[in-house]
């Protein structure tokens, strides 16, 4: 097991938590050529900074995807 509180089990259930709610709001979304407008990768990457960066809750994580993954 992986002892760093980064991949501790409620660090763990938040990414999974914003992962789930990102592809929620955002993972069905296609461009007018049928690309999707938010990749899996860029939707995972958010997921993972967000709670890398200490966030206890998903508030807010729709906003810091767009401020930083929407490119």
């Amino acid at each position: 097991m992986i002892d760093d509180w980064l991949y501790g089990p409620a660090r763990l259930s938040l990414r999974e938590q914003s992962l789930l709610f990102l592809l929620t709001q955002l993972g069905g979304g296609l461009a007018d050529d049928g690309t999707p407008l938010h990749s899996n990768e860029q939707l995972y990457a958010a997921a993972h900074d967000w709670v890398s960066h200490g966030n206890p809750t998903t508030d807010g994580i729709l906003k810091f995807y767009y401020e930083y993954y929407n490119k």
